[in-house]
């Protein structure tokens, strides 16, 4: 089914939540897993902290295929930027699913802030699994 999974994360632990289920469905289907990070800026520190990301989360784990890519999205867009970065991602790659964690936001603060995983699901052709934070 599926056979190219693409995994954001971040640093978080719905992040990691996510990446776990990732890998769960990854080694179920023998799929290649890619795992990415956006990054808002340019500097080295905002590339030095986002590969730091990435090669913790691929000591977490344990599927047969691993890549990982970071992402340089467009800083003055914030959230916008950064899933546009993740959309090209996932169309340059042709992902079968993208697992992305989301932060559960209500009311106001979702209204404002909005969501990478709420605006990913009107930008790419990918099914996309969101995984909830786990208490």
């Amino acid at each position: 089914m599926y056979k190219k999974i693409m995994v954001a994360v971040d640093g978080s632990e719905t992040a990691k939540q996510a990446l776990a289920e990732a890998e769960n469905i990854a080694n179920t289907y023998n799929a290649t897993l890619c795992i990415v990070h956006s990054i808002g800026g340019d500097t080295e520190a905002d590339r030095q902290k986002g590969n730091e990301i990435l090669a913790q989360a691929k000591t977490q784990v344990q599927a047969l295929t691993v890549e990982s890519r970071l992402l340089e999205a467009e800083a003055e867009y914030g959230l916008n930027g950064i899933t546009e970065a993740i959309a090209k991602a996932v169309a340059e790659w042709s992902a079968d699913l993208v697992v992305v964690g989301t932060a559960n936001r209500r009311g106001l603060e979702r209204f404002f802030v909005g969501s990478v995983a709420e605006q990913l699901v009107s930008k790419v052709d990918a099914s996309i699994l969101l995984v909830r934070p786990q208490n």
